[in-house]
């Protein structure tokens, strides 16, 4: 008997009418995300901090589907200034928002930087910037049928725990600590936001994916990961399948959590997985809404 064909992007339905955000879409897993989006016939804006280097990424896009619906938008998560003026600006061009895919990201800073708006760069970047964008955006996905919000996240959120005494390490910066508190955030918020759009009798569904090793420019800071990237790294393509699951597969579940299959989720074809009980901490979750509501300004279905 033939073995089940695993999923891949082929596998994805006609995504024609749909519109889609992807976050840090101009390289690595973001790119791979956006582009075969608009394969399937999606309307997908790139959002990303570099305008040159997304409208070279949207030349390429085009140059493998011409008739591609992909356009860029400025957009710095570090920035909440830029966070809302994005938000305003898809807004007011789009009147539906099928698909929030909050990919981009920086990790394992080598020293501690801040945002903008004075918050530890991953910390903001990561978690607070989704979180305000997701927010600006709350009532155009939940009025759109079907809609899904996608957080990557990370295997690194298994060693992150919420500094609650010192969020923004201002006493003590660990590149890897600040990176994996973020990842946990990411997953918290999916839960928590999942819970809140049920209670709402919201049909949105929020989902969460990592990509496993994948070898991109994030592992920048990274030491040995990056040097080891080439042997273990599997390549974009395959690390944004998880991704292109959580936000399009049929068979995938609200608060889901998707990576790939194969050895310690490191590489593979993506399927469903299980995060750690922190993430699933219910307190946890409803500190850092309230957290987060506070450092951002940014209430759900409010200002």
């Amino acid at each position: 008997m033939s073995q089940e064909k695993k999923w891949d992007a082929t596998a994805m339905s006609d995504q024609t009418g749909r519109v889609a955000i992807v976050t840090g879409a101009n390289s690595g897993i973001g790119f791979e995300t956006a582009k075969e989006l608009a394969k399937k016939g999606a309307t997908v804006v790139m959002a990303c901090r570099n305008q040159a280097k997304g409208e070279a990424a949207v030349d390429v896009i085009r140059s493998e589907k011409p008739a591609s619906g992909v356009q860029v938008m400025a957009l710095d998560l570090s920035s909440l200034a830029s966070v809302r003026t994005f938000a305003a600006e898809f807004s007011a061009k789009f009147e539906r928002l099928d698909l929030l895919i909050n990919n981009a990201g920086v990790m394992a800073l080598p020293k501690r930087f801040e945002t903008e708006d004075g918050f530890e760069m991953q910390f903001g970047t990561n978690h607070l910037g989704h979180f305000a964008l997701t927010g600006l955006l709350y009532d155009l996905l939940t009025k759109t049928p079907d809609s899904r919000v996608v957080n990557v996240s990370s295997g690194a959120h298994q060693a992150g725990r919420m500094a609650w005494d010192d969020l923004q390490f201002t006493k003590s910066y660990s590149p890897f600590g600040a990176y994996s508190q973020s990842k946990l955030a990411n997953l918290l918020f999916t839960y928590e936001l999942q819970r809140r759009m049920d209670s709402a009798g919201m049909k949105t569904l929020a989902t969460a994916a990592h990509p496993g090793w994948t070898a991109t420019n994030l592992q920048t800071h990274s030491g040995v990961t990056g040097l080891l990237n080439p042997l273990f790294g599997q390549k974009p393509p395959m690390g944004a399948l998880p991704t292109l699951y959580a936000a399009t597969a049929p068979e995938a579940v609200a608060a889901g959590y998707y990576g790939p299959d194969g050895f310690m989720a490191m590489r593979g074809y993506p399927k469903r997985t299980e995060s750690n009980a922190r993430s699933h901490d219910l307190e946890a979750a409803r500190k850092l809404w309230a957290v987060s509501e506070e450092l951002t300004a940014v209430s759900f279905g409010g200002k």
